[in-house]
């Protein structure tokens, strides 16, 4: 409805990675949790890299080519960071540079388009494989240390379904501004998981969950202002709509 701008920068909110660090902190305990935002805070790299990676191969080839190679990178980097040290400090450094990096690394696309209207069948496919990954991280998440269960719980479960859907529907051009302005909006995720890993030990569940959401929403709003206005991609949208 808005452009790949406004829906990559949306994206990019705690709707996946916040309640699998709740269901950690609810099952596994404040102090496991604590331990497994600090791990979330270094994986935005390898969410960034997976963006990355999407958004140059869908330049030249299909969604299939684009998506394993986006996915490799991911657990390539998540590999590497499961060895890294686990202080809040070391992951806010490498989470930080990543994301202020990011904007540099992405391929160059003109013409995004704006977005289009979704069908009930293929918004509900959309949602159901939003579900399932979600559920397996989850799953997956439980079962291991907090440093694999924080960087699990930034698995690019809504990069892998928007990228897709978006490259297939809408074309390689939109799906790589999506996922460009998908690393704006992980600025907030960034401070979600860096609150909740220096509040939950002291602060409890309840309340440093909502300190996190709450500094997640400012951060959100004070990044917008980085995001190219929706009103730029028009004119591509229409000069495609007025060719012979």
């Amino acid at each position: 409805r808005w452009g790949a701008h406004v829906a990559g920068w949306l994206a990019g909110l705690p709707v996946v990675g916040g309640p699998v660090l709740y269901i950690l902190a609810l099952e596994q305990g404040a102090q496991f949790a604590s331990g497994a935002a600090s791990a979330a805070l270094a994986a935005v790299l390898a969410s960034v890299l997976f963006s990355v990676t999407y958004a140059h191969c869908c330049q030249r080839s299909g969604w299939p080519l684009a998506l394993l190679a986006g996915l490799t990178a991911w657990f390539a980097a998540a590999s590497l960071l499961s060895l890294a040290p686990g202080s809040v400090s070391v992951s806010m450094l490498i989470g930080i540079t990543a994301l202020l990096l990011a904007p540099y690394a992405f391929p160059r696309v003109s013409g995004a388009g704006a977005g289009r209207h979704i069908g009930r069948v293929e918004l509900g496919l959309r949602m159901l494989a939003g579900v399932t990954l979600t559920l397996s991280v989850s799953f997956l998440a439980s079962t291991v240390g907090p440093r694999w269960s924080g960087l699990l719980a930034v698995f690019p479960v809504l990069g892998t379904v928007l990228s897709v859907s978006s490259h297939r529907a809408q074309g390689a051009a939109f799906a790589a501004a999506l996922l460009r302005a998908m690393t704006i909006g992980l600025y907030s995720f960034l401070a979600f998981c860096f609150v909740l890993a220096v509040s939950l030990p002291h602060l409890g569940i309840p309340v440093a969950f909502a300190t996190a959401v709450a500094a997640s929403l400012v951060v959100q709003v004070a990044t917008r202002r980085h995001l190219t206005s929706p009103s730029s991609e028009r004119p591509a949208a229409t000069a495609r709509s007025v060719r012979p």
